[in-house]
């Protein structure tokens, strides 16, 4: 004798079913990084917006311990030949330990004490406290004191960086090649900012200070604060219509696991009769 269908038992089943997908869907909700009490309304930012202001005491950088330099002579095609640095990898030697028409440009790592070794010089030298520039004078008065002739100094740090995250069209961190990169720069490199992204929510974070952007005013051209630090986090957000797309596509994932409940309980049912 064939056992009577039990609808209720059924009905169960799939209701458990259910609760089940829509469990597994909810974890699908996006989470919107570095968000703080010091965040502001978007329809009031009409340019810059700048929460814990630290000044422009350290608009150039200064070298530390542990930065990677790299160093050439313009004026002599075989200066450093048969020289070595210090050790580096990845991007930092990709980008200093470049051969050129003109000369070679050596890579060194600044020491515990703030100094390198450089060539034809006798004793280290100390660069540490010291912007690109000073470090720069300071190394061509020393080979000019050391007989060298008419040396041209070029001297780069190369591990500085900044990290874009959010809404942009490449995400990543990004290299400060030179003296002054401006926030313009960065994005210019990193391909724009999609129309995805929200131009009024880009928000820049430098260790205490966050520095809000509406990249809609041309007002912020030439502004200070948007010449990038070491370090500095860069931000933006999804505009209205990209976080409406995501909120359908939220939907559907938790109503089509319910329509397939519903087609599979209406199916057993027809079935069972």
């Amino acid at each position: 004798m064939a056992k009577k269908f039990d609808l209720k038992s059924y009905s169960q089943f799939f209701v458990l079913l259910a609760i089940l997908l829509l469990s597994s869907c909810g974890s699908t909700n996006q989470q919107t990084l570095f968000n703080a009490d010091s965040d502001i309304s978007v329809e009031s930012l009409k340019d810059i917006y700048v929460v814990n202001d630290q000044g422009q005491a350290d608009l150039y950088y200064k070298i530390k311990e542990g930065d990677v330099i790299a160093i050439r002579n313009l004026q002599n095609k075989r200066w450093g030949i048969g020289q070595s640095g210090g050790t580096t990898s990845g991007a930092e030697t990709s980008i200093a330990a470049t051969n050129t028409a003109e000369t070679t440009a050596i890579t060194y790592i600044v020491d515990d004490h703030g100094m390198v070794k450089l060539p034809a010089l006798k004793a280290p030298v100390k660069i540490s406290g010291l912007t690109r520039k000073e470090a720069t004078q300071k190394i061509q008065d020393l080979y000019v004191a050391n007989l060298l002739v008419d040396p041209i100094i070029e001297l780069n740090i190369v591990n500085l960086k900044v990290s874009l995250l959010g809404e942009f069209s490449s995400q990543g961190n990004y290299f400060l090649t030179k003296d002054n990169t401006t926030l313009l720069e960065i994005l210019a490199e990193a391909g724009g900012i999609p129309k995805t992204a929200d131009p009024r929510t880009l928000k820049i974070i430098r260790g205490r200070e966050t520095i809000h952007v509406n990249l809609t005013d041309a007002s912020i051209i030439g502004n200070r604060k948007l010449i990038l630090q070491n370090n500095d986090i860069i931000t933006i957000k999804p505009n209205k219509n990209a976080l409406d797309q995501e909120k359908i596509q939220r939907f559907n994932n938790i109503i089509q696991p319910l329509l397939v409940v519903v087609n599979l309980v209406i199916l057993v049912f027809t079935l069972s009769k």
